[in-house]
């Protein structure tokens, strides 16, 4: 990055911030300066240590925060392994099909554990490990808030109707990410983390067949036929399609040229493109890595911070996956 990019980035993040001044207050930077001073040290070694073993983590990482966040808090609930009479989990919703690595959540907990009990949040691990793998993938270093608390429920009855889908129709999508104060900017930034990543069949089968959609490249739906031949796919068999076929395991601004060149592979992204609404801050995006870099770190900051508990709510959780007893 040349120094009139690290320039705009600074500026563009310095505003940003500031603009956000007197938001999420209950959250601060530097949480656990007293009480574990080297807890977030500890996890971006254990997300770098796991990235180097398991590439496809951090992309994991940066899936699992937005389906925490999205869900009422950013609370760990997703974590919670639930029992019948506890309530229905939010790991086991059709809605997280295609969720993995949540089990190093816990083994980085375990460390932290070790260094300072019953301190660190599994939510605060879930946020500052995203954090950590956004760089890892090529994006930009940014200081985070803590101070999050886990919750003591999990949330599968209403998942379905927080987290969007792949198929709900943009202006349904943009209301859900408004609802937790994610404007269309923001939103179209965030979902550039599909720069990243795969797509199982089972999500694109719908633009395939029976009919191509017109939406759709011909050349490139080609091509994902070939990757899912099946119109109906068992999600056991694992066939997927890279999101971005160039730079697939680097966050770009690849997605938004996919966009503009009909190649996008679920429906919503799609969709960006044709949205008088979102078009222009696709345009801008596909133009300017840069840009696009910091406009995610940014949505990516907001989505941290959705509707925390903090202070005497909710729990430090001594394991990720149960609440304490």
């Amino acid at each position: 990055m040349s120094l009139g990019s690290s320039k705009f980035v600074f500026l563009l993040l310095s505003f940003l911030l500031l603009s956000n001044f007197g938001k999420s207050q209950q959250l601060i930077m530097n949480y656990y300066n007293q009480t574990c001073p080297k807890a977030e040290d500890i996890i971006k070694q254990e997300v770098f240590s796991l990235y180097k073993k398991h590439g496809n983590s951090a992309i994991s990482w940066i899936r699992n925060l937005f389906h925490d966040c999205m869900v009422k808090s950013c609370d760990a609930s997703l974590l919670l392994e639930m029992k019948k009479e506890e309530g229905v989990s939010e790991m086991k919703s059709s809605r997280s099909f295609g969720i993995r690595n949540l089990k190093y959540v816990n083994k980085i907990k375990q460390v932290l554990e070790n260094e300072c009990p019953n301190t660190v949040s599994c939510a605060d691990i879930m946020a500052l490990a995203a954090r950590d793998a956004i760089v890892l993938l090529g994006g930009l270093e940014m200081e985070m808030k803590t101070g999050r608390r886990d919750s003591k429920e999990s949330y599968g009855e209403i998942l379905e109707e927080m987290i969007p889908n792949h198929n709900d129709s943009l202006s349904l999508v943009l209301s859900r990410f408004q609802d937790i104060g994610i404007d269309p900017q923001a939103t179209v930034a965030l979902l550039g983390a599909h720069s990243v990543g795969r797509v199982h069949c089972v999500n694109i089968v719908n633009r395939l067949y029976p009919t191509v959609d017109p939406t759709l490249d011909p050349d490139h739906a080609e091509y994902l036929k070939e990757r899912c031949p099946n119109p109906n796919p068992d999600p056991k068999a694992v066939q997927y399609a890279r999101n971005d076929l160039e730079t697939p395991m680097v966050l770009d601004n690849n997605f938004y040229k996919n966009v503009l060149g009909h190649k996008a592979l679920l429906l919503v992204d799609q969709q960006l493109g044709s949205s008088p609404i979102t078009l222009p801050y696709v345009q801008q995006m596909n133009s300017n890595n840069t840009y696009f870099l910091a406009q995610f770190a940014w949505a990516l900051l907001l989505l941290s911070e959705n509707n925390p508990l903090t202070d005497e709510e909710g729990e430090i959780r001594k394991d990720c996956r149960r609440v304490n007893s």
